[in-house]
């Protein structure tokens, strides 16, 4: 191979050389072993190009961009080529120690098994602890929204009825005739169904067919079968005779129960009393309120599906007087009060004992005596109420009778308070 030192001047392909000036080799168009020997290590470098390289190096690893980078740009001859290239692999190579480097660094971090079963470990446990209280709380909300709106219906319902009385046949059998008693289902069918949307009715005989539970949880956590016959016997509920006159000797009238559906999924026992009446003229403050009490209602707000149990899902709603009726539906605080106070007293004790409690008034106190067996009552005792007959006395009901009177307020009668 020949070599030119100087200058090269070339007469054709493969001709010989010969010198001459710098300037006028620049002239020259030649193909000269120079221009061959760069021409091979330029595709050398495109052969073992590194991708790796930014976008402000070598990044396509094309000829032209590598002549035109090393010659305009920088003003490098070819012979820098070789050092570019080592430029590049260095940059490889650091990158790829970098990204190494990175994931023994990941690794080092992340978690181990025992880590991850520890962890969900103590989230069962916490779940287990706080699920219960969170459903539970749920439910009571929506146990207390569902009891609103059907008190709400009810009320509505039964201010639209002429009368509460006098629907139904009730005659007491004897040693040669059957009972015959009609009241409570033709109440239900010819009076409560024309001003309230209901799906099926029940006798007496067929209470399961409207979702009436075999058991149901008393507010005292005692379970009863509801409902026998003569359920409301127990507190005295009809001690009158039939035309509304006290019997004196509480001699009982049971009529039997009738159940319902409503259109909301509600099961509703009902208890009728056809013959109550109004205002009774007594001379003395003493007030037996039996004969006013037309119809009591033990409502089950999700018919048989459960929990079955008073003070959530199953309530009462009572009714008092035929005409210009009165609806309540008390629903007594579990915890009741041990001691005997005044009546203004009484006030502040419920007041106190939660922010959702109250004294009830005169009528809730006797929709509870109704449904004492359901709310948890004791056998006796005298309880205040709100309702106040005079600046100086306030009305109290024996839980045993079921009368009412109007007390001084400084006397001491047991406290029980019911929700708002």
């Amino acid at each position: 191979m020949k070599k030119c030192r100087n200058v090269i001047t070339c007469a054709g392909g493969g001709g010989s050389c010969s010198t001459g000036t710098i300037e006028q080799s620049k002239a020259i168009n030649c193909h000269s072993e120079l221009r061959k020997r760069a021409e091979a290590q330029s595709e050398n470098v495109k052969n073992n190009c590194h991708p790796e390289l930014d976008s402000g190096s070598i990044q396509h690893c094309e000829l032209p961009v590598l002549l035109d980078r090393s010659r305009n740009k920088f003003g490098m001859t070819l012979k820098n080529i070789p050092s570019l290239r080592a430029v590049a692999d260095r940059v490889a190579i650091h990158r790829r120690s970098s990204r190494f480097h990175n994931g023994l660094v990941g690794l080092r971090s992340a978690f181990t098994m025992a880590e991850i079963l520890l962890s969900l470990t103590i989230i069962g446990v916490v779940a287990a602890i706080t699920l219960p209280s969170l459903t539970g709380n749920i439910n009571e909300r929506t146990w207390n929204t569902q009891r609103k709106a059907l008190y709400a219906r009810m009320s509505q319902a039964i201010s639209l009825m002429p009368a509460l009385n006098g629907f139904g046949t009730f005659t007491e059998g004897d040693s040669s005739t059957s009972a015959i008693d009609t009241a409570a289902e033709t109440f239900i069918t010819s009076g409560l169904s024309k001003v309230l949307k209901i799906n099926n009715i029940c006798d007496y005989e067929h209470l399961e067919d409207c979702g009436v539970p075999d058991k149901i949880v008393t507010l005292s956590a005692s379970t009863i079968s509801p409902f026998p016959e003569d359920m409301y016997a127990w507190n005295s509920m009809f001690s009158f005779d039939l035309t509304g006159e006290s019997a004196g000797s509480y001699s009982q009238i049971n009529t039997k129960a009738a159940a319902f559906e409503t259109a909301n999924g509600e099961t509703i026992v009902t208890y009728y009393y056809p013959y109550c009446i109004g205002e009774l003229d007594r001379p003395s403050n003493a007030d037996v309120s039996h004969p006013r009490m037309c119809a009591n209602f033990v409502y089950d707000l999700n018919g048989n599906k459960g929990p079955n149990t008073v003070g959530k899902d199953i309530g009462v709603i009572t009714v008092f007087y035929p005409t210009d009726s009165i609806v309540v539906a008390p629903m007594p605080i579990n915890t009741a009060y041990g001691s005997t106070v005044e009546q203004t007293e009484a006030v502040s004790v419920c007041k106190n004992m939660d922010s959702e409690s109250r004294l009830p008034n005169r009528y809730e106190m006797m929709s509870m005596f109704f449904n004492k067996y359901l709310l948890g009552f004791p056998e006796r005792g005298h309880y205040w109420t709100s309702s106040v007959e005079s600046a100086t006395k306030a009305w109290r009901v024996n839980i045993l009778q079921g009368t009412t009177a109007a007390e001084d307020k400084t006397n001491n009668y047991y406290v029980r308070c019911v929700k708002r």
